[in-house]
């Protein structure tokens, strides 16, 4: 080889990786900050997310990079992530509660896409529905609104129960209109409501122990927590080791574990958009003209044999209404 030939061909491959690099570089990068887990119920949510990216046509590690951050329930550590991925310049961040308020708060410039399961209008997130307005849009599902139907089909399934027992996450931002909803519903089904909080796993049990001495008819699992939804198969094992009917709130993940029941919105078609609305923005899109998206689907799932575990006979008329029976 001639020594012209030679050099030429050490100067292209040292361009390798600098060509390399730069177009990994170039590649955006969405910061997705979520106050949950990244194990169990949140898995399928990500897989909605990604399919919502798929549909724009991006996809991780192609023409798109994803950089996670996950809170794993310590709701103190939100603001820190956020204002991290701020300094990191990611092209848009997508954030669930209470990270999307902690996102707003860190910049007005990054387009933000949340997910939420509370009015978005009410918490200041956006100016509007159909015209949000600044660098924020999203997706809602019913949420906090479903919490007080929770508590009447547990009092549906244990009819005879005076007491029902509550659990709520004090650290969540949205529990005092959480707590006002049931104590709303139990007034009206004549039951007496007992609260019980939780925001660390120890906590569960002494929550379940508590239960046991108040000798509490059924449990409802209070809002669309992320702390809640990330120990779903530890809560679910509580319950059954307990013997304690309890309703939780759109986790299927809950369901399937052992737990008896739960209702809420569709969580996976909220991500899914979040994906899609990302991929818009991606794409040039405002954020300010990206009107929010309701779900207004809303799951109702039994476990048919963790009700017959518990001795409980389910009406025929609330089988009849469930979108999923586990047998």
């Amino acid at each position: 080889m001639r020594r012209r030939d030679f050099i030429t061909l050490l100067g292209s491959t040292a361009a390798w990786p600098l060509a390399a690099r730069a177009q990994q570089a170039a590649m955006p990068v969405i910061g997705f900050l979520n106050s949950g887990s990244p194990a169990g119920f949140y898995v399928s949510l990500v897989a909605a997310f990604r399919q919502g990216l798929k549909e724009t046509g991006y996809v991780e590690g192609q023409n798109v990079a994803i950089e996670f951050r996950w809170a794993e329930g310590q709701y103190d550590r939100v603001p820190a992530m956020a204002a991290e991925l701020v300094r990191r310049q990611v092209t848009v961040i997508v954030a669930n509660s209470p990270g999307n308020l902690a996102a707003k708060a860190a910049t007005t410039t990054i387009p933000i896409v949340f997910t939420a399961a509370n009015d978005p209008v009410q918490t200041g997130l956006v100016a509007s529905l159909s015209r949000p307005g600044g660098n924020v849009t999203g997706a809602t599902q019913f949420g906090v609104e479903v919490v007080a139907k929770g508590l009447e089909l547990a009092h549906e399934i244990v009819p005879t129960a005076t007491v029902i027992a509550a659990l709520v996450n004090p650290n969540n931002p949205y529990a005092g209109t959480v707590l006002g909803n049931l104590q709303a519903a139990a007034r009206i089904l004549g039951v007496q409501l007992h609260v019980l909080h939780a925001s660390t796993e120890r906590a569960f049990d002494a929550a379940f122990a508590t239960l046991v001495q108040l000798r509490a008819g059924a449990l409802v699992l209070g809002s669309y927590d992320p702390f809640f939804t990330s120990h779903s198969e530890q809560l679910a094992a509580l319950a059954l080791r307990h013997a304690v009917p309890v309703v939780g709130v759109a986790d299927r993940l809950f369901v399937a574990a052992g737990g008896l029941m739960s209702y809420g919105g569709h969580s996976a078609d909220m991500y899914r958009i979040a994906g899609v609305y990302a991929g818009r923005i991606l794409k040039g899109e405002k954020a300010s003209d990206l009107p929010v998206q309701q779900v207004t689907k809303v799951e109702l799932i039994i476990n048919l044999k963790t009700a017959k575990a518990l001795g409980l006979t389910l009406p025929l008329s609330l089988l009849i209404r469930a979108d999923e029976v586990i047998e």
